[in-house]
């Protein structure tokens, strides 16, 4: 919407999703998927190997309507968000075993980091030539992480934070580093800082014209998040989402939504062309 594109980007998978959805955007992400594989697994979700693998179908289809020289034009025109690696953190680095044992805070991000570098050049690939790199929020300061490594407090979880910030240092090397190999030539490379615009309105909730930063509005506003948000959780829900940051217990409210992504936009529209 902010792109003035259209006002909602629909599912590729989506059965009601139309060839002319295909050529003006559509989503290719499965909610809880990582740039680490052993994340999207855990949650029985499409890695991100397999969500490129959907968009090289839909590349064919593409292709098959208006011809492979349109096809060409609008790929690489297009603008492409990349957006993950917070699952990587909350439920695969801090809530499972398979990680921690082999790697320190860097080292993690380190780990992924190579995998986002080879998911941005794979998309370049495919033919994607104006790339944004969106970095992790402060994943410790969403209420279910609050509460679940907050103490009695429910104060950050510092350590998850820590995390998320070694995380986004490595994910902007990576496009820094892509930018300056001469094999990728006509393409913007774009990291989009989320951490720092996110934790101002979580700290300074007033300014925004916000009531509450450390409780969702859906449910008991502590620990519920996607299905956990269900008709049979929204009634005990606040009355008024707008006077909160976030709508459950991960994600922002649509008020904070639409006062982030203007900041981001704004900010680095312009490099994309």
């Amino acid at each position: 919407e902010e792109f003035g594109v259209k006002g909602l980007v629909p599912a590729y998978l989506d059965p009601k999703t139309q060839l002319q959805d295909l050529l003006t955007g559509v989503s290719f992400a499965s909610g809880a998927a990582g740039y680490d594989p052993l994340t999207a697994k855990t949650a029985n979700v499409i890695a991100m190997s397999g969500q490129l693998e959907l968009f090289k179908e839909c590349i064919k289809k593409i292709k098959g309507a208006v011809g492979e020289e349109r096809a060409a034009t609008i790929i690489s025109k297009a603008i492409y968000i990349v957006c993950t690696g917070s699952n990587d953190i909350s439920n695969t680095y801090f809530s499972t075993p398979f990680r921690r044992p082999h790697y320190d805070i860097n080292g993690y991000a380190e780990f992924n980091a190579r995998y986002a570098n080879q998911f941005l050049q794979d998309l370049y690939g495919l033919g994607a030539r104006r790339i944004g790199l969106l970095g992790l929020p402060p994943i410790g300061c969403v209420p279910s992480q609050r509460t679940i490594g907050g103490g009695k407090n429910r104060d950050c979880y510092e350590a998850e934070n820590q995390l998320a910030i070694a995380y986004n240092a490595k994910l902007s090397g990576v496009i820094d580093s892509l930018k300056a190999v001469d094999t990728l030539p006509d393409t913007k490379f774009i990291f989009l800082d989320i951490y720092y615009p996110l934790l101002s309105l979580i700290q300074n909730p007033a300014k925004y014209g916000f009531e509450v930063a450390t409780k969702g509005c859906c449910g008991t506003g502590l620990i519920e998040a996607s299905v956990f948000c269900n008709p049979t959780s929204i009634p005990l829900s606040c009355p008024d989402a707008s006077k909160y940051v976030f709508w459950d217990g991960y994600h922002p409210s649509e008020k904070a939504y639409k006062i982030l992504v203007p900041i981001i936009i704004n900010k680095h529209l312009n490099e994309f062309f």
